[in-house]
């Protein structure tokens, strides 16, 4: 059985609860920028120092105090990544309550089956549509005694519960009333009820307590001080209802590093040039498309061949760059790299905002090619690994130890183990100590570690390496065990496919369900004179095309050819769907196994007829 560890750095006994960190920070640097928030004149942004975000959280606070929310209420917020979002959830810390985050894309089910099961008392809602879900979901299951609270009222056509209405009301709630609420919460009392995505199976609600928080929140920012320092910032575009999102924030918070908020993913490339963040957080889809994009660019110019010669020696730079014992690098290939330095990868870091020194992607496995790339670019990868169980990320690479193609050790207060079944198991500081529904919890935890329901293993180093999931694991009519993972992440190198989803359970051979990125597959036909309608709804759509089907076929083969004979896709199936339905999409842009198989059963059968 293998295991790897690392030692906590630091120790909570001077800490009461999570609000501390705001506190601390405030009275150390009240007049640092904490915050760009949009400006009134569009696409300008203004700055928040630490002691406003503070006066901000302090007033709501007191507002939902006034409004009778006691300690230890459950207080959920449904809204798009916003400034108003990081008010209101350490308001809700600082009134002594507990956070529920719900997706803003969430499914009015979905919705209600959460503040059911977290018996939620007062809600903050993004938008009017938002808050009329809420609404309907108090109305439903008999929760939500203290309405619904909409954070701007000009844009939600004039709502009367307004978070302005609600901070008015706590006018007559004292500092001294408000410091005893603060500090009501200890350590090992929960501070946030986080509902799975979920990629299968019912939601589960994930207690996390203070504790949780900030052993990571203080032990992260301890070993990435040179990613997370009072001189950068980041642009936070992952939904903040989400856990990696939350701690990132509170990392930046705790250390000083500016944070601005923007929704929608696709106006973040318009705002790197002005907001020019020194850090990202990104799932691996995101740097798949800035590579194809800057191919496709090249493409567009007659550079194909130039390009695929400048990203040879992207990940040839990255290799050497990633071995410590490697003497400087030959004079060829400085000067190869100094020549597309110059005509592509500088331009390509300008795209970026032109001040990225480090990338963290997680939420699902990084190609090591595409992570070797960014690093030969000069835009290093962090790659981690974390759920929400594990309060976000349980491991990482490190600034200066970056291995392309592991998540990296485990971080500080953290312990991996490997079980005799290839199960990623995990403890430490971060670790949640349950589900909120008892039932959840049978077989959760093996020997005082919690299952994961990730496969992996550990290098040499003692580095993680993800292998897949446990539920996904595919058995064969001929017994044959297979993995899908590296077949179906290779594949999802293609700029055209979004997502590839292997099928064979029971069956003689395996066979694929591919579905198509939309905007990619739109260009890519536009560039070949053809037409391909476009996805309007849940359903999956089959796309017969011959052209595209042997530009897929390529993909395919190349991938058959990097796994055991056993392992290769023998038919698969082209799809398009839409891929902004949440039933089949998590918040982090991974698919729903079990739904499109469930969808494309019909698919599946064809493909074996």
């Amino acid at each position: 059985m293998q295991e790897s560890s690392t030692q906590l750095r630091v120790y909570l006994d001077s800490y009461r609860n999570v609000t501390d960190l705001l506190v601390r920070r405030a009275s150390d640097a009240p007049e640092h920028a904490a915050f760009d928030v949009p400006a009134e004149k569009p696409g300008t942004w203004q700055q928040v120092t630490t002691e406003q975000f503070l006066d901000d959280v302090k007033v709501l606070a007191k507002g939902l105090i006034a409004a009778d929310i006691a300690a230890g209420d459950t207080v959920a917020i449904m809204a798009p990544s916003r400034y108003e979002w990081a008010v209101a959830d350490l308001a809700i810390w600082f009134a002594g309550g507990v956070v529920v985050p719900i997706y803003d894309t969430s499914s009015p089910v979905q919705v209600s089956a959460i503040v059911a099961d977290a018996h939620v008392r007062l809600a903050v809602a993004g938008s009017a549509t938002q808050a009329e879900t809420l609404r309907s979901a108090f109305d439903e299951t008999g929760a939500g005694a203290l309405g619904v609270w909409v954070m701007d009222a000009a844009a939600t056509g004039g709502e009367t519960y307004t978070l302005a209405k609600l901070t008015a009301r706590g006018n007559r709630v004292s500092d001294a009333d408000l410091e005893h609420r603060r500090q009501s919460a200890s350590l090992d009392d929960t501070a946030t009820i986080v509902y799975t995505s979920g990629t299968t199976g019912e939601p589960k609600g994930a207690i996390l307590t203070h504790r949780n928080f900030l052993g990571q929140v203080l032990n992260i920012a301890a070993a990435y001080r040179e990613v997370v320092h009072p001189g950068g910032n980041t642009i936070i575009f992952l939904p903040l209802a989400h856990v990696l999102a939350r701690g990132l924030q509170l990392i930046c918070l705790a250390s000083g590093m500016r944070i601005a908020h923007i929704s929608d993913p696709k106006a973040v490339i318009t705002n790197l040039p002005v907001l020019r963040p020194t850090f990202l957080v990104v799932v691996p889809r995101v740097l798949q498309k800035i590579r194809a994009a800057a191919s496709a660019k090249a493409a567009g110019a007659g550079l194909s061949r130039m390009w695929d010669a400048a990203s040879a020696t992207a990940v040839e730079w990255g290799n050497h760059s990633e071995d410590r014992t490697a003497a400087r690098a030959s004079i060829g290939l400085r000067v190869k790299r100094a020549c597309y330095d110059a005509l592509f990868f500088r331009r390509l870091r300008a795209v970026m905002g032109g001040r990225v020194n480090y990338v963290l992607s997680g939420g699902a496995a990084l190609e090591a090619d595409l992570s070797l790339f960014f690093r030969g670019i000069g835009v290093p990868v962090i790659e981690g690994y974390g759920l929400t169980e594990t309060t976000a990320p349980l491991t990482g690479n490190l600034p200066g130890n970056i291995r392309s193609g592991t998540v990296g050790l485990p971080l500080p207060g953290s312990t991996i183990r490997i079980s005799a079944e290839g199960e990623i198991l995990a403890r430490g500081v971060g670790v949640f100590n349950g589900y909120r529904n008892p039932r959840h919890n049978e077989g959760a935890f093996v020997d005082g570690f919690f299952r994961t329901g990730d496969l992996g293993s550990l290098d040499a180093d003692g580095r993680l390496v993800l292998c897949g999931r446990v539920k996904d694991v595919i058995v064969t009519s001929g017994g044959k065990t297979i993995v899908p993972m590296p077949w179906e992440t290779t594949v999802e190198k293609s700029p055209l496919v979004s997502h590839a989803v292997m099928v064979g359970e029971g069956r003689s051979f395996l066979s694929a369900l591919i579905l198509l990125d939309p905007d990619e597959t739109k260009a890519w036909a536009l560039a070949e004179g053809i037409t391909i309608e476009e996805p309007t709804g849940p359903d999956l759509t089959r796309v017969v095309d011959s052209r595209l089907r042997s530009h897929v076929q390529r993909v395919v083969n190349a991938a058959n050819v990097r796994v055991a004979h056993s392992e290769q896709v023998r038919r698969f199936t082209l799809l398009s769907t839409d891929l902004g339905d949440s039933s089949l999409i998590t918040p982090t842009l991974k698919i729903k196994r079990q739904v499109i198989l469930e969808r494309g059963s019909a698919v599946v059968d064809d493909l074996y007829r």
